[in-house]
């Protein structure tokens, strides 16, 4: 059976990253974009993260300019924009496509495992959120427009149970 550990993703420095490199830590895994409406979100993220992440929390940031053209920015202006405007010390990756046929196959994977109001086929805006336990299963999806402080409950549930 397949987990998000079977994946591997490229950092926003262009160093490719195993995600079973993250085996054991509670994950969020996140689309975002610096220049959207949600763009705040970055600062709960942030909060969330620097809360949790000494009890094994980890946030991991997937740039996607597929949402009205929110994310035009290469990879060092997306990345110096969220340290700078939101002081994002999360991973973050290179920029992805999260729907159609060049998605990341970590999105297709998690679109198919936990799939939204759109089905298998769509993640709906930036900053749809996907909560992965300790052993790399998803375990729940999270709107564009959930705040991150409204996953707290489920990211303390994560963290306390056994890997």
């Amino acid at each position: 059976m397949q987990n998000l550990y079977d994946f591997k993703a490229k950092s926003i420095s262009g160093k490719e990253i195993n995600m079973n490199d993250f085996e054991g830590k509670a994950l969020i895994v996140v689309n975002t974009a610096s220049k959207c409406g949600l763009t705040p979100q970055y600062e709960g993220l942030e909060q969330l993260y620097q809360k949790y992440k000494n009890e094994g929390l980890l946030i991991l940031g997937f740039p996607c300019n597929q949402f009205g053209n929110q994310e035009p920015g290469n990879e060092q202006s997306i990345s110096e924009g969220c340290l700078l405007n939101y002081g994002v010390s999360f991973p973050m990756f290179s920029k992805i496509d999260v729907n159609g046929k060049n998605a990341h196959p970590i999105f297709k994977y998690l679109k198919k495992t936990l799939p939204g109001i759109f089905g298998t086929e769509g993640i709906k805006w930036n900053f749809t959120k996907f909560i992965i336990d300790k052993n790399g299963k998803p375990v729940k999806r999270f709107s564009p427009w959930t705040k991150p402080g409204a996953m707290e409950n489920d990211i303390i549930k994560i963290l306390k149970a056994e890997a």
